[in-house]
């Protein structure tokens, strides 16, 4: 399949690529690994006047150190995340999710802000952002802004980013002594995507009681979200089998949960507390 007729742009510096967005916005699609947008413009569900590559635009890819936590520019690929050495020391859970995206071939491509950009309902990393209360800095040049992960992800392939804004950078702050943080999920055997997938942060207190619960959800409702409902069941709870299982029961609830032919509701209902349940046992054992 060929996609439609457009122009094709590859800026050298934010300043440009911003420009370019801003005077062409109605009929612009930012290029930032291409492994979603590209197939959508060959069975013409996206056909952008101009297509704007951010590959060559200089600052934008990078992992550092920043108020005890990490940054991570938007054009930082998952094969970065899954090798880099800040990241295996300050978020193995985030190297080991970017090293269980789609293949090789994605991983060297596809990058962090792209992927989040996009949203997604069934893409890892949003699940994994979502737990470890990432925030997003997007910019149009005049001023920037910044969302919690919680927000970020509003809808199936919609966030808050604005026709004129580029997403710049997501920073993760330090996770707290005492943390633990996995993500495990039921792939689609053909495109490795999440039919569910689930992370999950538990930080212990000094009696060993769950002190602070998050948890993200993807696959299972239109969006990846947040499961307050179970993490307020488990903070203050000792982390028994039986208090993560009632935890479990309640991830679902508030998702609106999506039907197709990888699952019906009922399954991922049920495979959406499964993986809950399995991921805070987890999460558990590494925070002890």
């Amino acid at each position: 399949m060929i996609p439609a007729q457009f122009e094709y742009a590859a800026p050298s510096s934010l300043e440009e690529a911003l420009s370019l967005l801003c005077k062409n916005k109605d009929d612009a699609k930012l290029l930032a690994g291409g492994h979603s947008l590209l197939p959508m413009m060959k069975l013409r569900l996206a056909q952008p006047g101009l297509l704007i590559d951010l590959g060559k635009v200089t600052g934008l890819s990078y992992v550092r150190e920043k108020d005890g936590g990490l940054a991570i520019g938007a054009m930082t690929t998952y094969q970065t995340l899954e090798h880099d050495p800040l990241v295996a020391s300050y978020f193995p859970v985030l190297a080991e999710a970017a090293g269980v995206v789609g293949d090789v071939q994605v991983r060297n491509r596809g990058t962090i802000g792209g992927a989040s950009a996009h949203a997604d309902p069934a893409a890892d990393l949003p699940a994994v952002l979502i737990a470890l209360e990432a925030s997003f800095t997007a910019t149009n040049g005049r001023r920037e802004r910044s969302v919690p992960a919680d927000r970020f992800f509003k809808d199936a392939f919609l966030t808050p980013l604005s026709e004129t804004e580029i997403l710049t950078e997501i920073t993760v702050p330090a996770l707290s002594k005492g943390s633990g943080a996995v993500y495990h999920k039921l792939p689609n055997l053909a495109s490795r995507f999440a039919v569910v997938g689930v992370a999950a942060v538990v930080t212990l207190d000094g009696q060993g009681l769950c002190e602070r619960v998050r948890i993200g959800v993807t696959g299972a409702g239109p969006n990846a979200t947040r499961a307050k409902t179970a993490e307020r069941y488990l903070e203050g709870k000792e982390p028994t089998e039986k208090n993560l299982a009632a935890a479990a029961q309640r991830a679902t609830k508030g998702i609106e949960l999506q039907a197709d032919y990888h699952g019906s509701e009922e399954y991922r209902e049920a495979m959406t507390r499964v993986f809950t349940q399995r991921a805070l046992a987890e999460a558990v054992s590494r925070a002890g």
